[in-house]
């Protein structure tokens, strides 16, 4: 057997470079003060974005919207220092929102920072270990249908403070928050209704005016002085503010809303915890969150990875998956000692920022910086933004991110196994949560790919008039093609293609060319045929064997002999040594002397 080649492979870069390799590449090309006012402007708008959707997002979590801004302010000054994607900003997402709350719900505030710790450290060994274009193995109906099921669960959360509704208890699951909501009914309340819809119609109709403005940036303060002015004018008008629902103590006073102050640094099992007390910190409490920080984790490497592939589409960028991981794992280590929640890329707000012409990740570093800045200056006017409007905008985003004409477009062209794949991770995400849907999307995506390549598997029984052969091959000589990649879910079905073969059969040619792989059952299944074969005294010759299958039968020591089993590099130089085969036992048969090979 011809001894196999294979191609050189560079060893991956070595872990140094994982570190701020975008920023490392923006500096080595070159960075101006053009540069700097260009990622100044991008910044200022995508600042203005992120400062009501931190809160809100923090708020529809069940934290106090402090915590959304820090996470916007600490992660997305890390992770773009850090990271490698020029353009990707991060911060809190409504993704995370499904995760968090029910975190949030069974070991409070404490549990919830720590959770987003683990899941830093998760995701700084997933950079580590290179495992960033592992993601491009998720099928697009999983993530298509498990953000779908997300946005589904966010927006239909937001009714609460859309209505103004005051619930008697708050479950951690959806249909269970559904049927509270359902029960406190009578409790909503007709002014939060028409602020929310008002904000909400805005949001819709001001991007058909113009898009040079993002929407929010004049929706959510119209809203905040619309309801200073009907408080000012309507005695019994009264809607839900930032500042009427959280309050802070502060060196024993009670602050309203946000407080003045920037992220500080805390220890995260010293906040409160379930009945607000601290938490132990012990191996029994990272066992009981190791799942939640896992869910996390495995968010946010989608999410942010997702979203580094919009930008470099955008952009005209490649970003290093490995590099973002290691960043996004930092700074959701950094986040919860600041009073952060778990951060990841925002696409929005990344799409936001290269619209506005976002040059390096310079830009989402000032984007933080702005946030920072407002929170220390416009605190008591941050607090006057009412509820309702708040719940408009997650429900404006929820609807975005839904993709709901993505949605119905793959329902529709897509074969029946995707689809099912798809309706599986919305049906369970919204029942369950993204863990279950994601797995038992993945376990359902690969069982049905796997029927698919075994379908597409097959071994031909190829009469004497093959295109490549230019001699005629004997009745004693039979030739199988066999198509497809020979693994364990196509193995046994093609290898059962060749039923019993003639008792007066001299040699059978196999022909692989077109056998890109083969696995270990593919391997045992060829070792049974070869065995059978050699036991009714037939020759088995192996043609156009490629280096993968090769490799695996030369470590496994299938070897070649002069009586039952050859290997040759092309069909013809198999058909030419069968024939000789045939000749040389017949002549044998009729006892006269062979022809020297």
């Amino acid at each position: 057997m011809a001894r196999t080649r294979y191609p050189h492979s560079s060893a991956p870069p070595p872990l140094s470079t994982l570190p701020a390799a975008a920023l490392r590449a923006v500096l080595r090309e070159g960075y101006g003060a053009s540069d700097f006012r260009s990622d100044l402007l991008a910044g200022l708008v995508v600042g203005v974005v992120a400062l009501p959707l931190s809160m809100a997002l923090a708020i529809a979590v069940g934290v106090a919207p402090q915590h959304g801004l820090y996470t916007a302010i600490v992660a997305g000054i890390v992770v773009p220092l850090l990271g490698g994607s020029r353009f990707q900003v991060s911060g809190p997402t409504a993704a995370f929102i499904v995760i968090l709350a029910p975190i949030l719900g069974r070991f409070g505030l404490a549990g919830l920072l720590l959770a987003g710790a683990l899941a830093g450290a998760i995701l700084i060994a997933m950079g580590l270990l290179r495992l960033g274009r592992l993601i491009e193995f998720i099928p697009n109906p999983v993530t298509t249908g498990f953000t779908a099921g997300i946005a589904t669960v966010i927006g239909f959360l937001q009714l609460k403070d859309l209505l103004g509704l005051r619930l008697e208890r708050s479950p951690d699951h959806f249909l269970e928050r559904m049927h509270a909501m359902f029960d406190a009914r009578a409790t909503a309340s007709l002014w939060e209704l028409s602020i929310g819809l008002g904000t909400l119609a805005f949001l819709v109709a001001f991007p058909r005016i113009t898009r040079r403005i993002p929407a929010p940036l004049v929706a959510l303060p119209a809203a905040a002085i619309a309801v200073l002015l009907l408080q000012q004018g309507v005695p019994d008008f009264h809607v839900a503010t930032i500042g009427s629902r959280f309050h802070t103590v502060i060196d024993g006073m009670d602050v309203a809303g946000i407080p003045r102050l920037p992220p500080l640094p805390a220890v995260p099992w010293h906040l409160p915890g379930p009945g607000g007390q601290p938490l132990v910190l012990n191996v029994h409490l990272v066992r009981q969150l190791f799942p939640a920080a896992l869910s996390i984790a495995l968010l946010g490497a989608i999410e942010s990875l997702l979203s580094a592939v919009v930008a470099d589409g955008m952009g005209g960028t490649r970003h290093d998956p490995d590099s973002e991981l290691l960043a996004l794992g930092v700074g959701n280590l950094v986040c919860p000692f600041f009073g952060g929640i778990a951060a990841t890329g925002a696409i929005a707000r990344t799409a936001t920022a290269i619209r506005f012409g976002s040059r390096s990740p310079i830009a989402c570093v000032l984007h933080a910086l702005f946030i920072l800045a407002a929170v220390l200056a416009m605190a008591p006017l941050i607090s006057c933004l009412p509820m309702a409007s708040l719940a408009a905008l997650l429900m404006f985003v929820a609807w975005n991110m839904s993709e709901g004409k993505h949605f119905l477009h793959i329902l529709k062209v897509a074969p029946k196994s995707d689809a099912a794949v798809l309706l599986t991770c919305y049906g369970l995400t919204v029942v369950f949560d993204m863990v279950v849907a994601v797995t038992a999307g993945m376990v359902l995506a690969a069982f049905l790919f796997m029927r698919r390549m075994a379908e597409t598997t097959s071994v031909q029984l190829v009469g004497d008039e093959h295109p490549v052969l230019r001699v005629k091959l004997p009745k004693q000589v039979m030739l199988y093609e066999v198509n497809g990649p020979l693994f364990f879910g196509a193995a046994e079905k093609a290898i059962q293609a060749f039923g019993r073969v003639p008792i007066a059969l001299k040699a059978i040619i196999l022909w692989l060319g077109a056998v890109p792989a083969m696995d270990v059952t593919g391997l045992v299944a060829l070792e049974s045929v070869l065995r059978r074969l050699r036991q009714q005294g037939i020759l088995t010759i192996i043609a156009g064997l490629q280096p993968q299958p090769a490799a695996l039968l030369q470590k496994a020591g299938v070897k070649e002999d002069a009586t039952h089993l050859r290997i040759c590099a092309t069909l013809e130089e198999a058909a030419e040594l069968a024939v000789r085969q045939v000749e040389r036992m017949s002549r044998r048969h009729a006892g006269a002397p062979a022809r020297p090979r």
